[in-house]
């Protein structure tokens, strides 16, 4: 596996854990605010659209940051997963790369990583939890980053 296969990969993760962290959120989920100066789920969900956009200009050449007013739940999270999987096609392809490899790792999808992480703990808080599971075992393929998954072996989750 090569470094631009395993970035797909690492996309492709990134797509299956965000997926499951915002499937079946109730709607009350969107607004929450765990403190005064926290994000709203649908805030992080923005910013992670804004990550992936920031992540194809950078692979592009042409590297620009935008922070996105964010829209309804349903809609922001139709915009991610469009984003992801925008980024994915350009690593998929045989176009050259403007950016480093390394550097799109650890900024903007290490970075959606982090915050899919954070979104998932406030479904806990919030009192929506997601199943956690042993994801070494999770069905992840390089290119499936849409916000349809295989759905987790139930075998292998937990609370």
């Amino acid at each position: 596996m090569n470094d631009r296969e395993f970035l797909r990969h690492t996309v492709a993760t990134l797509a299956y854990r965000a997926a499951k962290a915002t499937r079946g959120a109730p709607e009350t989920f969107a607004s929450f605010r765990a403190g005064p100066t926290s994000r709203t789920p649908v805030e992080v969900l923005a910013h992670m659209g804004d990550l992936l956009d920031w992540a194809l200009a950078m692979a592009k050449g042409t590297p620009r940051w935008h922070n996105s007013e964010p829209l309804p739940w349903d809609r922001e999270r139709e915009r991610f997963f469009t984003a992801l999987a925008t980024f994915d096609g350009l690593l998929a392809s045989p176009a050259p790369l403007h950016y480093e490899l390394t550097r799109l790792f650890q900024g903007p999808i290490a970075d959606a990583l982090t915050h899919t992480g954070q979104l998932t703990m406030l479904r806990r808080i919030h009192g929506a939890p997601v199943k956690g599971e042993s994801y070494n075992r999770a069905d992840i393929v390089a290119g499936r980053v849409g916000s349809e998954q295989t759905p987790a072996d139930p075998k292998y989750e937990f609370d």
